[in-house]
């Protein structure tokens, strides 16, 4: 069975946090929470606190196969400045395993510690600038070799859908975006 982890720190966006966890477990893949904080309890960027199953530094990745980082402010900027985490994931990236970030992230932690050089990339708009070194896209997610960015909040889905299909195939994905109705035309009965 796949096994990624997502990093969380304070002020993570929490849709960008949660829905990925929501939908890999969904898809029945391994997924963890794990906490930069020194605590188990986070307290993301709309004030809403919610638990991690693991502490980083408590935590033996050997088994992961894609790491996953989510935006918010100031949650990008507390994983982009914890050592540690950089320093995992320059190791995993270099083993060829999956990282995916979606928002911020992609530029803050991705971009400005040139993991994007030379791949196509996408981040939040307005911070292009900080994909240093990427063919700068504007698709609501993209994967270019191991590396999957998605665009933001309202890409969740989609992002989260890709990272299903890396992990488990095109089918498992599209099974779970029919069960979830994602992309679905709603037609309402007026009276």
């Amino acid at each position: 069975m796949a096994k990624a982890y997502i990093f969380l720190a304070d002020g993570c966006e929490e849709i960008e946090a949660l829905t990925p966890v929501d939908l890999l477990r969904r898809a029945e893949i391994d997924v963890e929470t794990v906490s930069i904080m020194g605590t188990n309890t986070i307290e993301g960027a709309h004030k809403i606190k919610f638990k991690a199953d693991r502490l980083f530094l408590e935590t033996d990745f050997s088994d992961g196969d894609m790491f996953m980082l989510p935006g918010g402010m100031p949650g990008t900027t507390n994983l982009a400045t914890y050592s540690p985490l950089i320093q995992l994931l320059k190791e995993k990236n270099n083993e060829g395993k999956h990282l995916a970030a979606i928002c911020a992230a992609p530029a803050v932690i991705l971009g400005m510690n040139e993991f994007l050089k030379g791949k196509k990339a996408v981040c939040y708009p307005g911070m292009e600038e900080k994909l240093l070194d990427a063919e700068v896209s504007y698709e609501p997610v993209v994967t270019d070799g191991n590396i999957t960015t998605s665009r933001g909040m309202g890409t969740a889905i989609a992002y989260s859908l890709e990272l299903i299909r890396l992990l488990k195939g095109e089918e498992a994905a599209a099974e779970l975006k029919t069960a979830i109705v994602y992309g679905h035309t709603f037609s309402y009965k007026q009276s």
